[in-house]
Formats: C-alpha cells, structure tokens, sequence
C-alpha cells in the first residue's frame, strides 16, 4: 500500500496523505471501547483531536490522557508519538530493514524530504543513527524517571511512568498521564521544584529538539564547533540564546507574580523549564492560565519559533528565525547578501524563509479571527491556542476543553499543518514548475 501512494503522488502529497492515514487510524482505535477507563467509547471528535495531537506530537488534549484513557488508549498515544516524532516514512524505512529488502531510490528522496536533509546520498545511514540514538536517548531517559517514579509509584506504574514521559519529552509531544495521581491536567506543576524531574525532562526536549543532522554533526566534529556545518551553528547558537533569552524574560515578567514565594531554585527551574517546553515539548510545570500577558505573549512568540528542523520539533524552526533576522541586520547595514558564520545564504533560502514566515502567519491570524468570531473567547488565550497547535507545542491557558466543535476542527488543522510543514501541505496541490525561458519585464515598487 506504502508502495502504491508513493507512485501515485509526490512526495509532498505522500507526507500529507501518509500522516492523516496514521491520524485516522489513531482516532478509530481511541474510539474503541478497550480505550477509555469507563470501558465506554470516545465520541470520534474527541478520538480525532487526541490522535491528531499524538501523531503531530503537540499534547494538546480535550480528555485528560491520565484519567480518561486506559493503558491500551495510553499505549496507542505513546505509539502514535513516536511514530509521529520520527515520522512515519522513518518508521516504514526501519520495518522494511528489519525484513531485509531493499530500500528504493524514491523511498530516499521521501527520506530526504520528510527529514529536511539537502541531499539523498547517506540519508539511510542518517535513519540509522537517528533509530539508534532515539532508543538509546529515551532508554537512558526513562531509566533516569524511574529514580523518581518507581519509588512513589511502585515497579509497574513507575515503570510505565518513566517510558511513557520518556518518550513524550524526546519526542517534543508534552503528553502526561499524571492526571490521575495530582488531578487532570496538571502536567509536572507537582514536580515544579524537582531537579531530577525538570532536568531529564528538558534535556530530552532539547535533544530531540535540535534534529538529527545536528546530531550526526556533533558525533562527527565532537567540540571543534568551527568544524561544525553552518546549519549546525545556526541551531546551537539560536537554540541558547531562545532558551536562556527566554528563561530570563520570563523571570522579568513573573519575579512578582506566580514566581513569587518560591524558593530560588525552583524559580529558576520554572524559568528554564518554561522556554524550554514553549519550543514544541508542551509540559508545564506552572498554570499558564494565570501568567501574565506578557509571558502569555512570549510564549506565544517561542511556541511560534519552535524547534529545529529534522527534529521532532514544530514551529517555523530556529534557522528560519536566524536567516530572517540575519537578512533583514544585513539589509539595514547596506549590504546586500545574507551572511552568518562568515558564509552566505543563499537567495532561495532567504526567499523560502520569508515564504515559510507570510504562509504561517496567515493561517494562524485567520484561525484566530474565526474562533473568536465564533466564541466569545480572550483573543489572547485564543491567539495562545493557536500557536500552540501550529507550533505542535501543546500548552494551553486552559481553554482547549471549552471549544465548540467547529475551533477544534480549527485547532486539529493547525497542529496537522504545523507538523508536515505549511509549505510542504502547500506544494502538495501545486507542482514545481522551472523557470519559464520568457519572463515579465522587471518594474521597481516602492515598499516600506
């Protein structure tokens, strides 16, 4: 069947078409009785919601994942995670190694494609060591979780505890099932001042988040970063500076309100933890609910960010960022290319950039308008909702589970297109056509 699709459509069509098939999947096995606690079946709009979240590792949810799932329906997320976060080609490529046959030329530049790589050659080496370091990262994750679960928990809930988390913060996904131990939807708020906890859980984050070829990059290299590629400078350095940058905008805004009163340690903790998470995880150790509007804003602006690309992070991703702004520092010195680390970037990825940047946020800024048309909602926890589900972040100020049917078919295609990509979803009706050999006479348009 994965055959078939991959003749008949491009490559873009096979990404698009590929995730809404694991979607729908998703959805109808959540819908099953064996899914929920009550042993009753979850209405398809609900399953669909919590699939769609899954799949595009966001972690928004209308259910709460501990208290209304059962371990088959938790089972069937954590797959749909990580078969999200690696992305389904990944794991089609792993199953046909596994039985031995031979990986076809299309096949590699779907690879290529679906994992943001510039060139075929390698790409079946680079799924190898991102299969590898994917099962050694979340093992040594869990086993970490497991100092902190199994005691308070017992062995089997512990256990399961620390895979399912594990799994959830490499993959950038910000499910939890603690729902049932401190209340539904409270996420690691319990575990806010827990150095274990908040460090293994943003460290998987991190690391999921930077992408494979910057992993491949730093086995390679080790610390020589002048050795590094461009595209790995571009990340290490934009994801320091959105981290730290955010944790300590974040600790300007909040020192005297919901930071207040706590020890220095554990404000330090809900600093970083909070930028960390804002890039595309979605757990949250503090009640976004209640922040001010200024941290609700900066959030708003590092869940639009995201992670990195070929990661199993969301957003507009880091180098995007980086090339805008450098384009634009560039331009107003008077110079005319776009140059970072002493090398230029090409005119094609600048003009991808700003394509990636206008075709975002249009979708997002219609969304907004029409749920808030819709229901009289804060535009701002709406504007919160949904770049958390374009960025496949899966925080919320809490509004997710009061959306009427029609905001959260909005939301579910948010989080769809934030994890295959708006340009990607794009090409997927258009084809890419050369350059035509007769072009328009060039006229000057005065902007700005």
């Amino acid at each position: 069947m994965f055959k078939k699709i991959q003749r008949r459509f491009s490559h873009a069509q096979t990404l698009a078409i590929g995730h809404f098939l694991v979607i729908l999947i998703g959805a109808l096995l959540l819908m099953l009785p064996i899914s929920s606690r009550s042993g009753t079946s979850t209405d398809f709009l609900s399953s669909l919601f919590t699939s769609t979240s899954a799949t595009c590792v966001t972690g928004l949810v209308v259910v709460d994942t501990g208290t209304h799932w059962n371990f088959f329906g938790q089972l069937v997320i954590i797959t749909l995670i990580q078969i999200g976060g690696l992305g389904f080609v990944t794991m089609g490529v792993l199953f046909s190694m596994f039985l031995n046959k031979k990986i076809s030329l299309r096949t590699r530049g779907l690879l290529q494609d679906s994992l943001n790589v510039d060139k075929v050659g390698g790409v079946i080496r680079l799924v190898k060591k991102a299969l590898m370091g994917t099962l050694i990262i979340e093992s040594i994750g869990a086993v970490l979780l497991m100092f902190r679960f199994i005691p308070e928990f017992g062995l089997q809930t512990g256990l399961w505890m620390s895979i399912f988390h594990s799994i959830s913060a490499f993959c950038n996904a910000g499910f939890d099932i603690l729902g049932s131990f401190f209340g539904a939807y409270s996420s690691l708020e319990t575990y806010a001042g827990d150095v274990l906890i908040n460090m293994v859980i943003m460290s998987l984050i991190v690391i999921g988040g930077i992408g494979f070829i910057v992993w491949a990059d730093l086995l390679e290299h080790k610390w020589h970063f002048r050795k590094y590629r461009l595209h790995t400078k571009i990340v290490l350095v934009t994801t320091f500076i959105l981290i730290f940058g955010g944790a300590f905008l974040f600790y300007l805004f909040e020192k005297d309100a919901i930071l207040a009163g706590r020890p220095i340690h554990e404000q330090i903790l809900c600093c970083l933890f909070s930028s960390v998470t804002a890039r595309t995880a979605g757990f949250n150790s503090v009640d976004f609910g209640v922040v001010r509007q200024s941290s609700a804003l900066l959030m708003c602006v590092l869940m639009y960010i995201g992670g990195s690309p070929g990661s199993t992070a969301g957003g507009i991703k880091t180098t995007t960022v980086a090339v805008l702004f450098s384009s634009w520092f560039n331009s107003v010195r008077g110079h005319h290319d776009c140059n970072l680390f002493k090398r230029q970037v090409s005119k094609d990825t600048v003009r991808e950039s700003s394509n990636v940047l206008i075709m975002t946020m249009t979708l997002a800024l219609v969304s907004i308008m029409t749920i808030c048309a819709i229901q009289d909602l804060n535009m701002l926890d709406v504007a919160f909702e949904v770049f958390s589900g374009l960025g496949t972040v899966g925080m919320t100020t809490g509004i997710t589970r009061d959306l009427v049917p029609v905001s959260r078919v909005i939301i579910i295609l948010m989080m769809y297109l934030g994890r295959i990509g708006s340009m990607s979803f794009a090409y997927s009706f258009f084809e890419k056509k050369s350059v035509p050999a007769v072009q328009n006479p060039v006229e000057k348009v005065m902007v700005g």
